[in-house]
């Protein structure tokens, strides 16, 4: 079955504009635990290797938009939820902070 392209047309004035959004194959979600803050809101997030449960792997992340936009904020120690691309997996996106 043939995938189409996701667009949304916004109506502006005289003509309209097609905006493709993006559809987020490719992204692996995984669960870690903060264990350093660095500067300009870097981190250091530990999780477990998805490939072999027993190995630890050491992931440096940033923080999406949306919760720099509400002002959440990531301590060491807790728990969040990230984003990494297959093409480099030692850089990936927190989305979500546990409670």
């Amino acid at each position: 079955m043939q995938k189409l392209p996701v667009y949304q047309v916004v109506n502006r004035g005289n003509f309209f504009n097609v905006f493709y959004i993006m559809i987020k194959d490719g992204v692996i979600e995984l669960d870690g635990v903060v264990t350093e803050s660095l500067p300009n809101t870097m981190f250091r997030v530990e999780v477990s290797d998805p490939s072999d449960a027993t190995k630890k792997m050491s992931v440096l992340c940033t923080i999406s938009g949306k919760m720099r936009m509400n002002y959440i904020k990531i301590l060491p120690g807790d728990r969040v939820k990230l984003e990494v691309t297959p093409y480099d997996p030692n850089r990936g996106r927190i989305t979500f902070r546990f409670r």
